[in-house]
């Protein structure tokens, strides 16, 4: 079909034998490895004392990973089995933290590449196009209006972020979307949600709930445990694999609508519907670890950088990126000050700010937006 076919002209055979590189191999091993260590790192600090190399027998324990009854305690909720201290002080209140990042990066960073695609925009993430601060006002209107449905907070928050997208994208249409208006719609929507977020503030009353939704708008895994990880694991891994399943229509939406539309696609549907996969990518980690900004817009470009344009690799490529990049700043955050552990989404912003000044730089006219 015509519709599979690439950028260069390959045949489709061609594409399934020459879209894995040694470059996106390396690449792949070695974010795996910087998230290994990210994480051995972030585990062996807390207030229970332990040495490293205690902490690090802690997780390699085979009498935890190869015990069924531990993962079902883990991921299900189930009564937890015997176990050491030091087992229970890193996999009970210090890896979940690590997890929880693993999922928050591969979600907000395949949102950004998704983005970026169907806006064909590389200023385009969950937080420029006012995804996040819908996802973020649900979740901190549950926080603080109505608490009995936080047990649902990743359904809650893809609403919120689904509800600020239709907004961008009705606020976008004239006779069809471009990528100029995507991007300014988005800046006001995102303008808006912001607003009420702060107004939500007068009507908390418990100091307590206040200072968790001031953590939360910050974007931080202090405090995650395996309740987030069983919240958000689910929609991560299906969002995650459509992501990848839909990157040859994703190569296709970067030719631009015209090319598109003479291979056969509903560009349109297509947009709307991959648009919704970014939602659900971004909800999950919103509903779990706050408001990070700017990491959707930064990794996917690191990704680009390295394994190339190529949606197969982009999306591969940010499987893994993500988790290193949200480990490490996790650890920054935690390691930064002494005595006191910053919300992530602070390194994130300062690291993601001045690049998202960069590229808006780097533009030679908004008609490239």
């Amino acid at each position: 079909m015509a519709e599979t076919q690439s950028v260069s002209g390959q045949t489709p055979a061609q594409q399934r034998a020459g879209w894995v590189t040694g470059t996106l191999v390396l690449f792949c091993l070695a974010s795996t490895i910087v998230t290994v260590i990210a994480g051995l790192v972030q585990v062996s600090f807390g207030e229970y004392s332990m040495t490293f190399l205690e902490a690090w027998r802690a997780v390699f324990n085979p009498n935890v990973i190869f015990n069924i009854n531990t993962w079902s305690a883990f991921l299900f909720g189930t009564e937890l089995p015997e176990m050491s201290t030091a087992s229970i002080v890193v996999w009970e209140l210090r890896l979940p933290r690590v997890f929880v990042g693993v999922i928050t990066g591969s979600t907000l960073a395949v949102s950004g590449a998704i983005f970026q695609a169907v806006t064909r925009n590389e200023l385009a993430s969950p937080f420029v196009l006012g995804v996040s601060s819908g996802a973020g006002f649900a979740v901190l209107a549950t926080l603080i209006v109505f608490s009995g449905l936080a047990s649902i907070l990743p359904l809650i928050a893809t609403l919120g972020g689904a509800v600020a997208f239709i907004l961008v994208y009705t606020i976008a249409w004239k006779g069809g979307t471009n990528p100029v208006r995507l991007v300014l719609a988005g800046v006001i929507v995102n303008m808006v949600f912001q607003s009420l977020q702060q107004g939500l503030f007068f009507f908390a009353d418990d100091l307590g709930v206040v200072q968790t939704a001031v953590a939360w708008l910050t974007g931080s895994l202090t405090g995650t445990g395996w309740d987030e990880v069983r919240i958000a694991i689910l929609p991560a891994v299906l969002s995650c694999a459509i992501a990848i399943g839909g990157a040859r229509q994703l190569n296709v939406l970067m030719l631009g609508e015209r090319t598109a539309r003479s291979l056969g696609m509903r560009v349109e549907r297509t947009r709307f519907l991959l648009s919704v996969v970014a939602i659900l990518a971004a909800s999950a980690a919103i509903a779990v670890a706050g408001i990070v900004s700017f990491f959707g817009l930064v990794v996917p470009h690191i990704v680009r950088n390295t394994v190339g344009g190529d949606y197969r690799r982009l999306i591969l490529g940010c499987l893994f990126a993500g988790p290193a990049l949200m480990v490490v700043a996790d650890v920054g955050a935690r390691l930064a000050l002494s005595g006191t552990q910053l919300p992530v989404g602070v390194v994130t912003g300062l690291v993601g700010g001045p690049y998202f000044l960069y590229l808006m730089r780097k533009q030679q006219s908004m008609g490239e937006l």
